[in-house]
């Protein structure tokens, strides 16, 4: 599913500049891995390149057998439209939209995608299975953090991804919710058969996982 051999991607000038080293890293499809670490070891930066967010210096990163570090912005972004769910540490919802035009959001940027009354079905069920009926037609500001959560995994899993990345998935939110959250988004990848990496510090969460990687251990051997 995700393949990546000799990765190098720095960022920063100065005294304090950032250098992602990683030699191989193999994702089967269908696993869900967590990627730990301390503040500052590239665990975004290293969702990010999966994503084509970011593109690498060095390198390749093939996700389901696609390169897209030779790809344009646009067809990088439209790759990740359509084949990758990510849910962002600050959800990214856009004020203006109720929930249910959040969750459909990714039909509304890719030409490519058909906004089909069984995706608008698809959506009014992904809101139930996420507990969220009673706010579809409420805007992100007046929803909790917790609402507001479920709904970014909502449009996150709403095309059907290959891939489901989520970047501190229950950072804001406190234990019980984050839990609760994290359960739902297990049954929905269980139920879709989804690769899905976390991003997390939150260890309590980590025995849902097949496998947790330490940034630390995967970058301290790849060398300068």
């Amino acid at each position: 599913m995700i393949e990546i051999k000799g990765l190098r991607f720095r960022y920063g000038e100065g005294g304090f500049p950032f250098c992602l080293r990683i030699e191989e890293l193999t994702i089967n499809r269908g696993e869900t891995v967590a990627f730990i670490g301390p503040s500052g070891s590239g665990k975004t930066t290293l969702v990010f390149l999966i994503a084509g967010i970011l593109t690498p210096q060095a390198g390749t990163i093939r996700v389901n057998g696609a390169e897209l570090s030779n790809r344009s912005d646009e067809q990088r972004r439209d790759f990740r439209i359509s084949k990758i769910g990510f849910i962002f540490q600050e959800f990214e919802l856009l004020d203006y939209l109720v929930a249910r035009e959040n969750i459909l959001l990714p039909f509304y940027l890719n030409r490519s995608l058909q906004l089909t009354p069984q995706v608008r079905a698809d959506a009014q069920r992904l809101a139930a299975a996420m507990r969220l009926t009673e706010q579809v037609d409420r805007r992100p500001g007046v929803m909790s953090q917790g609402e507001r959560q479920r709904v970014a995994i909502c449009r996150a899993m709403i095309t059907h991804p290959e891939l489901l990345i989520a970047d501190e998935p229950t950072g804001n939110l406190d234990p019980p919710t984050a839990r609760s959250i994290i359960d739902l988004l297990f049954r929905e990848v269980d139920r879709l058969g989804v690769t899905l990496i976390t991003v997390t510090h939150n260890h309590a969460l980590l025995e849902s996982f097949d496998r947790v990687v330490d940034m630390q251990e995967l970058t301290s051997g790849a060398d300068e």
